[in-house]
C-alpha cells in the first residue's frame, strides 16, 4: 500500500494523529510506504513524525515541496484554506515511478479500520476514485458546468492511478483548467479536479471518507442536493455514520478546538495520546462560534431548509470576499490606477 500526505508545520500535530491511525490500523499490511509531501514542516515535527513512523517499523519519506506558490502563474489566493492542500496535484512527479497508485489523505482525518479494500479497489477506467460531496453549493456548480445529476467529489481522501495520472499529463491539464476559474474557484484543486475530470472519478463507499457533519444529515437530503448520490445505498450511508473508516474532520467542530462537540472527537483524541504531541492543548477563542456552530448542525436534523438557508448566505459572504480581493489586486496591479493614488485620486 502506497499513501502520501501534504503538510506544513501547521498541520504537523495533526498529520502526525493521522499517521499513527493509519499505521495503527494497517498493521496486517506487509508494505505501507508513505511519502509526506513537506511544503514547511519544521526539523523538530519532521523528527517526531518518524518517531511515529519507526514505533511502528515503518519508513517515511519526505519530498521537500517549498517552492509551491511558484509553481503558479499570478496570485494564488487560495482563501480559507491552507496553500498546502494545492501540493497534492504534484503527486505524479514528487513519487518514485515505482508508485503506479497512491491513496492521497488529508491531514485532517483518522482512520479506523483497514484501508486494505480500498486500495485494491480497480479503477475501470477512471482516473481516481473518491468520495462524493452532495453539499456542495450551487454556486461552485455553476461555474464547473455541473448539474444536480453530475456527481461532486470531495479531494480529501483520493485513490489515484498515478500510472494514468503520469500518461495523461493530468498535471498540467488540471493546472490549466485550474487557472480559467483562479478567480471565482472557492474550493481550489478540488473544484479544478472535480470540473476536468467530470465523468472520470469513480465514487467509493462514505465510509472511507466520512465527514463528521454528515452525521447530521438525511440520506434524502443528500440525495436531494445531487441525485447521483443514489449510487451510494441508504444502507451503505447508514453503515458509514456508525462504523467510518476515515473520518474527515471537514467544517468548523474540529476536535483540537476548544469548544468542539464533535460526535467523533474521541478518536481524534485517542491518537493523539499515542503521538509526540500528546498534550498539547486545544485552541481557544471560538467557543461561543463553536456553540453556534453545533447548534446549526443539530438544525440540520429538524429542518435542512433552514441548514441550506444559512450554507447558501456564507458561501455568498465568501463570493463577496473573494471579488473584493480580486477587485483590490487588479487595482494594486493597474499602473494608471497606481499613478493615480500617488497623486491624490487625481489622473496624472
Amino acid at each position: 500500500m502506497n499513501a502520501v500526505y501534504v503538510s506544513n508545520e501547521n498541520y504537523a500535530r495533526h498529520l502526525g494523529v493521522s499517521l499513527c491511525s493509519l499505521y495503527d490500523r494497517n498493521r496486517e499490511e506487509k508494505t505501507l510506504d508513505v511519502w509526506v509531501i513537506d511544503t514547511g514542516i519544521s526539523d523538530l515535527s519532521r523528527a517526531k513524525l518518524q518517531l511515529i513512523a519507526t514505533a511502528y517499523g515503518r519508513v517515511l519519506k519526505f519530498c521537500p515541496l517549498k517552492d509551491l506558490r511558484e509553481r503558479f502563474h499570478g496570485d494564488l489566493d487560495t482563501g480559507s484554506f491552507d496553500i498546502s492542500t494545492m501540493g497534492r496535484l504534484f503527486v505524479g512527479e514528487l513519487l518514485p515511478e515505482s508508485a503506479e497508485r497512491v491513496l492521497y489523505l488529508d491531514c485532517d482525518t483518522v482512520i479506523l479500520r483497514s484501508l486494505k479494500k480500498l486500495w485494491q479497489m480497480p479503477f475501470d477506467g477512471a482516473v481516481m476514485a473518491a468520495a462524493q460531496e452532495p453539499t456542495i453549493y450551487r454556486q461552485v456548480r455553476e461555474y464547473l458546468g455541473l448539474n444536480a445529476d453530475d456527481a461532486y467529489y470531495n479531494a480529501g481522501v483520493l485513490l489515484i492511478d498515478l500510472k494514468r495520472w503520469r500518461e495523461e499529463g493530468i498535471r498540467d491539464q488540471v493546472l490549466r483548467y485550474y487557472e480559467k476559474i483562479a478567480d471565482v474557484s472557492l474550493f481550489n484543486d478540488q473544484d479544478a479536479l472535480n470540473g476536468l475530470l467530470k465523468g472520470r472519478i469513480r465514487t467509493f463507499s462514505p465510509e472511507y471518507n466520512f465527514f463528521t457533519n454528515y452525521r447530521y444529515f438525511r440520506y434524502e437530503t443528500l440525495c436531494g442536493m445531487q441525485s447521483a448520490y443514489r449510487e451510494i445505498p441508504e444502507k451503505q450511508f447508514l453503515f458509514a455514520k456508525r462504523h467510518p473508516a476515515v473520518l474527515h474532520f471537514a467544517g468548523d467542530e474540529r476536535p483540537w478546538r476548544a469548544g468542539a462537540l464533535n460526535f467523533y472527537g474521541a478518536a481524534y483524541e485517542k491518537y493523539l495520546n499515542m503521538t509526540p504531541w500528546a498534550g498539547t492543548p486545544k485552541e481557544k477563542g471560538k467557543e461561543l462560534y463553536l456553540l453556534a456552530y453545533h447548534g446549526m448542525e443539530v438544525l440540520t436534523l429538524v429542518s435542512p431548509e433552514a441548514r441550506a438557508a444559512v450554507s447558501n448566505a456564507f458561501v455568498e459572504k465568501l463570493i463577496r470576499e473573494r471579488k473584493e480581493r480580486r477587485e483590490e489586486r487588479e487595482s494594486n496591479a493597474d499602473p494608471e490606477t497606481a499613478g493615480e493614488k500617488e497623486n491624490g485620486g487625481k489622473s496624472r
